[in-house]
């Protein structure tokens, strides 16, 4: 049996560590299974709505503040409020009470975490609160603790063990104020209707800046684009597939409308002695899979996937304005 290394330098069976780590994964999303419940049907459920209602209605900011490793899910709430259209930033409490508190508007919204609620570091802040009318939110696991009791809103979790061996490293506790907070702000996404358009403002980079990119900043556009007419017969069909490199030809009315494509699948299904003698009409695909220059790049490639195509027409009030290729995506990073 393998073994894996330990700090003391013995040595631990890999099947050890393996069911140590299935025993972590179990604590944590019995945990889970736990606080959905709460939510969905009990008290939990009534104050995240109030929370969300509260942080939704102010004019202002949602600063989000904790220490320790409530601080270190304190922080990565306030980039996801901020990256989903809740302004939010992060406020260390040790600063707060050396001038930060300073940043802190009666129109704001301060969401405070800690386990235990009777987090000394916070109680500076819990204080400026209730002196400036500013509203507080806070989640820990303590109803009788100074900051619940403090707090506009409480959102009470349940006392859990932690994964830790000895129930002492945070640990399924950071996970289940992170998931509560992530609850939030998924909540406030819905109820605010924030866009996938709006989401690309605050994700310009990366692949998932890619992934919201819009097909008409990807596509090839018109004129440089493979059509043909009715009427045309393949062999010249065949001569325009192979000029261009989107392994398609798009079939267009006399109104410049969009109503058949041929594909490399197509000629390969309808090989045939005669097949250069046929017309495209014999050969194309009517009513072909096209898709909208405002969709999404992400959205698009999902379909050129599903469909195991290489490229698709993009197509605007049933013409044709450009072409969208796998290859122009992976160029992007959008996969």
């Amino acid at each position: 049996m393998t073994s894996s290394a330990t700090r003391n330098g013995g040595t631990l069976p890999d099947a050890d560590v393996i069911a140590s780590a299935s025993r972590s994964m179990a604590i944590a999303r019995e945990a889970l299974v736990d606080v959905e419940a709460q939510v969905a049907s009990g008290a939990l459920g009534g104050a995240l709505a109030e929370a969300v209602r509260l942080i939704r209605d102010r004019a202002g900011r949602l600063i989000v503040t904790g220490v320790g490793k409530s601080g270190h899910i304190a922080r990565k709430l306030a980039a996801t409020f901020a990256s989903t259209g809740t302004p939010a930033y992060y406020l260390h409490p040790t600063e707060a009470t050396h001038g930060d508190l300073g940043m802190v508007d009666p129109s704001d919204v301060v969401l405070a975490l800690s386990w235990s609620g009777e987090t000394s570091e916070l109680a500076q802040t819990i204080h400026y609160t209730k002196r400036f009318a500013v509203p507080l939110i806070s989640i820990t696991a303590d109803a009788h603790s100074t900051l619940a009791r403090e707090s506009t809103v409480a959102l009470v979790l349940p006392r859990v063990r932690e994964a830790c061996p000895h129930n002492l490293a945070p640990t399924t506790s950071t996970l289940l104020q992170l998931a509560l907070g992530d609850a939030i702000a998924v909540a406030l996404i819905d109820v605010r209707g924030f866009s996938a358009a709006e989401f690309k403002i605050y994700h310009p980079g990366g692949r998932l800046g890619a992934r919201l990119l819009s097909v008409a900043e990807l596509m090839r556009r018109a004129p440089d684009l493979p059509l043909a007419r009715p009427g045309t017969a393949m062999a010249e069909a065949i001569g325009i597939i192979s000029a261009y490199t989107y392994g398609a030809v798009g079939i267009v009315d006399q109104d410049e409308r969009l109503v058949g494509v041929i594909t490399d699948g197509d000629l390969r299904r309808h090989m045939a002695p005669d097949l250069l003698e046929r017309t495209v009409e014999d050969v194309m695909t009517r009513n072909p899979v096209c898709v909208s220059p405002d969709m999404l790049a992400g959205e698009a490639l999902k379909i050129l996937e599903a469909r195991q195509i290489g490229a698709l027409f993009v197509v605007a009030e049933g013409k044709p304005v450009g072409m969208l290729r796998t290859v122009d995506l992976l160029r992007a990073g959008v996969a």
